[in-house]
């Protein structure tokens, strides 16, 4: 029998279990194991999380934080939440993954469940954001070109400058990001980019070709950047006027992160034709997403237009509708909007030119630091002061905390955010 030093990783999954392993293993070789065998498409804060209740997680060593980035939404209703655990485990004393080819009442239930929630007609599953858009992307062309008769190959979708709509080689080719489009070229055609918030802009932008207007309400991956008041319902105007589609991208900003069920609500005359969903309808345990819409839009989609293994599965479908059930019978609306409020006011009276601008909506905050301010020395203070956030792009620290945060934990997290900033900045 081989020594336990000789054991091979199956070996000791084999005997000890996997999760033997991983409470044997300390902080510090975590972080070299996923340094030395991942690809370095990110680059982590050297923390090593090994578990989690709501708004609260660990490392291996016990050090306590407040995790403050709820994994860019994912986990509004806080890590491990009893009400989707449990519909996960009964789940699967039943099925879990069968093909789309094949009816199901799992996933019938959710499909119903996510059309009511959005206030909408029909919806495509997926599992992730970017696959949401994408599918949003081919549904309006294939609309463009059977319902509004644009010329074969000549679509055009308009987005915005300092968008973030996912990763795929289509979705980065229309970013204005260069770190996400360096190296990866050719892009896909058929994307015009204008200024977010520039109505004038949009309006000069859209051509007989123009079948669809791709936006996020508010740009959570730009720096929380809000568009002028009124905005969004002159978007649905320009739409109507042209014969354009309008779909917002509620990926990261929606299921209350910004007080409303998603942010277009917040001027209900912006209502879309397609919503892009995802993140938080996993309840923070499946990657769930879908492309939900209007039947004019949906139903252009025939057999073999559009797929995905996973999309549509039973385990997903009952996690997606616990999540769902937890948005609409708990506190969550009502304890986004008073605690923002409670938030905004207090980062709003930290009186420090360190601060340039703190912005956003319910449980979306950014502050944005000066010039002035070591970004990264900040990152480490606040990592030191047990708050993990990280920057986002225009110098702004992003603060998206689960939905179920208590109170008291949020307004500690915001005293601890308040002494690093006071730390580093002098």
């Amino acid at each position: 029998m081989a020594s336990t030093q000789e054991l091979t990783l199956w070996q000791k999954i084999a005997q000890g279990g996997f999760r033997d392993l991983v409470d044997s293993m300390t902080d510090e070789e975590s972080i070299a194991v996923n340094y030395q065998y991942g690809t370095h498409n990110y680059k982590p804060l050297p923390v090593n999380l090994v578990r989690a209740e709501n708004a609260r997680v660990w490392d291996h060593a016990g050090n306590e934080y407040v995790d403050c980035i709820g994994s860019y939404s994912a986990t509004a209703h806080g890590h491990l939440n009893p009400q989707v655990i449990t519909a996960l485990k009964e789940q699967l004393d039943h099925v879990a993954v069968v093909s789309r080819a094949f009816n199901n009442t799992e996933v019938g239930l959710f499909l119903q469940g996510i059309c009511e929630f959005c206030e909408l007609d029909r919806a495509c599953p997926m599992n992730t954001g970017a696959e949401a858009v994408e599918t949003a992307i081919k549904l309006t062309r294939k609309w463009g070109y059977t319902v509004k008769g644009v010329p074969m190959d000549k679509a055009e979708i308009i987005c915005f400058e300092d968008n973030f709509h996912g990763r795929t080689t289509t979705i980065i080719g229309f970013s204005t990001e260069h770190a996400y489009t360096k190296y990866f070229g050719p892009y896909t055609p058929g994307f015009k980019i204008v200024p977010f918030g520039d109505i004038e802009a949009l309006k000069a932008a859209i051509t007989p070709n123009t079948v669809g207007i791709l936006c996020e309400p508010i740009q959570a991956e730009g720096g929380i950047l809000m568009p002028p008041d009124g905005w969004m319902t002159q978007v649905r105007e320009l739409c109507d006027e042209n014969n354009v589609l309008l779909i917002w991208d509620e990926i990261q900003v929606g299921f209350y992160r910004t007080g409303d069920k998603f942010t277009w609500m917040h001027e209900r005359a912006a209502k879309p034709d397609i919503i892009t969903v995802g993140k938080p309808l996993g309840g923070g345990i499946l990657p769930v997403s879908a492309a939900v819409g209007k039947n004019h839009v949906m139903e252009v989609f025939e057999p073999g237009d559009h797929g995905s293994t996973f999309g549509g599965n039973p385990l997903a479908a009952a996690v997606a509708l616990a999540a769902l059930a937890e948005f609409e019978t708990s506190d969550i609306p009502h304890r986004v909007k008073s605690l923002g409020e409670k938030a905004f006011t207090f980062l709003r009276g930290i009186d420090h030119p360190a601060i340039k601008e703190v912005r956003g909506r319910g449980f979306l905050i950014g502050i944005e630091v000066n010039d002035s301010v070591d970004s990264k020395a900040l990152s480490a203070e606040l990592t030191k002061n047990g708050i993990l956030t990280k920057e986002t792009r225009h110098r702004t620290f992003r603060l998206t905390p689960p939905l179920t945060i208590e109170e008291d934990l949020l307004m500690d997290a915001l005293e601890r955010v308040k002494k690093s900033i006071l730390a580093v900045a002098g």
